[in-house]
C-alpha cells in the first residue's frame, strides 16, 4: 500500500510552519559547495583509505580508455564501437549529457534499441543491438547517427501566460549494417536515454528495500490516481531477480551493474559482470578487433570496476541553498498542496553499515525527492519500450536534489529522459498519466504560486 498521507505530512512537516526545509539533503554527506564543480566532491566522512580508493576510481571514471593493443594496458581496449571514450564524456563534471543536436563531441545521450522477440517480449535487434553506438575504432564502421530535430508546442497557463515545449524526434542516419527498420511490422523501438547526474546514488543503493516497497501501490488500491511500483529486474552480477533502482527505467539493481552495463554499452568495455564485446554476427569488423588487456583478460579488472562503483556511490549530495527565503517556504508548501509529493517522495533512512557497507552511507536520515518506482507519465513522454516490467509510458522518478545547481555544473539545464525540457516549468508542463493532475494543478496556479514553486526546486 503506499502510504501517501505519511509522504506528505514528511513534506509540510519538514518543510513548512516555523521549521525549515532540510539543509542537508545527503545526511553526513552532504557539502555546502556551488558552481560547476557541485557534483564533484567526496563525501566528507570518508576514511582516509576510502578517500585514496575515491581519488582511484575518479581517475579512472574522468580520463579517457584508449584503443587496443596499447602500452597503457589498464586503460586499453576501447570499442570497437562506443558511444564514448571515458565514463565523464556524458557525465561532464559528474553532471548531466546533453542532446547530441545542441553541439558537438561527446554529450551523453544515446538510444536504446529493441524489437519483438520470439515470445513477444523485446529483444536486443538482430544486427544493432540494444544501444546504437556511434563511434567506434579504426577500421570498424560505427552503427549509424542520431539526428534529433524539434517541433515547438505552444500552450498556455490559467492566467493567459503563453509558453513552449519543444517535442523532440529521432532518426538514425547512415546505418553501416543495412536499415535498422524494414516496413511497419519491423517493431523496431527506439529510446533515448540522457545520462543523469551522479550524486547521491550510493544513498539511494543504501535504502532497505522494504522502505522503498512501502510507497508502492501498483492497483492504486488508495484511490488517489498514483499507482507507484517497482521494477524487479535481472541482475547479471548476482543472477537473481532484484529491486530495480537506477537508469531511467529503474533497470538497474545496484551501481556495479549499472557501472559494469555503461562500460559495455557506452564504451565496449568488458567486465567480469559483462565478459563478452557487445558486437552481434553481422559485424564482422568489430568481431575481429583487438581486444584490451592482451586479449586473453577482462578489459576493466574487478578493482577497477570496484574504484569506479565506489566513486558513484560516495560522491558528496549538495546542501539545500536560501531555505529560510519565503518563497522558498511557501513553494515547500505548494510541492505538497499540488500533489509533486506524491511520486517524489522527501525522506529515506539508509540502512545499517552491515547491509550498507559504507560507513559514510549507513544509518543516514536522506532527502532525494524520489520513491525510486515506477510510474506511467503518459503518452506525451512514452517512448513505446518495454524495460524490465516497466512498459513504453512508465519512468522511474528521478530524484531531485543537486536540481537547482545542474546549469552552474552544465552551462545548461536539459531535463527529462532526453533533455528536451529547457527549464524546470518545461519539465513539470510534460507530466501525464499518473502525472497530469499535478501538472494541471501548477498550470492553474497562479504566477506567484508557480514561482514559488520554482524557488524551492531551484533550491534543491
Amino acid at each position: 500500500m503506499r502510504t501517501l498521507g505519511i509522504a506528505l505530512l514528511v513534506v509540510v512537516a519538514a518543510c513548512s510552519g516555523n521549521d525549515e526545509p532540510p539543509i542537508a539533503l545527503g545526511g553526513d554527506t552532504t557539502r555546502e559547495v556551488e558552481g560547476s564543480n557541485a557534483f564533484g566532491l567526496a563525501a566528507p566522512t570518508l576514511t582516509n583509505e576510502e578517500r585514496r580508493l575515491f581519488e582511484v576510481g575518479d581517475s579512472f571514471f574522468t580520463q579517457n580508455w584508449v584503443t587496443a593493443p596499447a602500452s597503457t594496458d589498464a586503460r586499453d581496449g576501447l570499442g570497437p564501437m562506443f558511444n564514448a571514450q571515458a565514463c565523464a564524456s556524458c557525465h561532464l563534471r559528474d553532471g548531466r549529457g546533453i542532446p547530441a543536436s545542441t553541439g558537438s563531441g561527446e554529450l551523453g545521450l544515446l538510444l536504446r534499441l529493441s524489437v519483438p522477440g520470439d515470445d513477444g517480449e523485446p529483444a536486443p535487434h538482430p544486427v544493432y543491438g540494444d544501444q546504437l553506438q556511434d563511434r567506434s575504432i579504426n577500421g570498424v564502421p560505427v552503427e549509424g547517427e542520431v539526428v534529433i530535430t524539434y517541433e515547438e508546442i505552444a500552450g498556455v497557463y490559467a492566467d493567459g501566460t503563453p509558453y513552449t515545449l519543444n517535442s523532440p524526434t529521432y532518426r538514425i542516419e547512415a546505418p553501416s549494417f543495412g536499415p535498422l527498420a524494414e516496413g511497419d511490422e519491423s517493431g523496431l523501438m527506439v529510446s533515448p536515454r540522457l545520462a543523469p547526474q551522479m550524486v547521491g546514488m550510493g544513498l539511494l543503493e543504501a535504502i532497505p528495500e522494504d522502505g522503498i516497497l512501502v510507497h508502492a501501490d501498483a492497483e492504486d488500491e488508495d484511490g488517489d490516481g498514483i499507482s507507484g511500483r517497482p521494477n524487479i529486474v535481472w541482475n547479471q552480477a548476482t543472477e537473481a531477480m532484484e529491486l530495480g533502482r537506477f537508469g531511467w527505467k529503474a533497470n538497474a539493481a545496484t551501481l556495479e551493474t549499472q557501472a559494469a552495463n555503461a562500460f559495455l554499452g557506452d564504451m565496449g568495455l568488458t567486465t567480469s559482470i559483462n565478459p563478452v564485446e557487445s558486437c552481434t554476427p553481422s559485424q564482422t569488423e568489430c568481431l575481429d578487433a583487438p581486444n584490451g588487456s592482451d586479449g586473453d583478460e577482462l578489459e576493466v579488472r574487478d578493482d577497477l570496476l570496484g574504484a569506479v562503483t565506489f566513486y558513484t556511490r560516495t560522491l558528496a549530495v549538495p546542501a539545500a541553498r536560501g531555505a529560510e527565503s519565503d518563497d522558498v517556504q511557501r513553494g515547500a508548501e505548494a510541492f505538497a498542496s499540488l500533489g509533486c509529493a506524491s511520486c517524489h517522495i522527501d525522506t529515506f533512512t539508509t540502512g545499517p553499515i552491515e547491509d550498507v557497507g559504507v560507513e559514510a552511507l549507513s544509518d543516514q536520515t536522506i532527502h532525494p525527492y524520489t520513491d525510486l518506482l515506477l510510474h506511467d507519465m503518459g503518452e506525451g513522454l512514452a517512448d513505446g519500450r518495454p524495460d524490465g516490467e516497466a512498459t513504453g509510458t512508465e519512468w522511474r522518478t528521478p530524484p531531485l536534489w543537486g536540481l537547482g545547481l545542474i546549469e552552474d555544473v552544465n552551462g545548461e539545464r536539459f531535463l527529462l529522459h532526453d533533455g528536451r525540457a529547457r527549464t524546470i516549468e518545461e519539465a513539470i508542463l510534460w507530466h501525464g498519466g499518473e502525472g497530469a493532475a499535478a501538472m494541471e494543478a501548477f498550470r492553474s496556479a497562479d504566477a506567484d504560486t508557480r514561482n514559488d514553486l520554482i524557488a524551492f526546486l531551484e533550491s534543491r
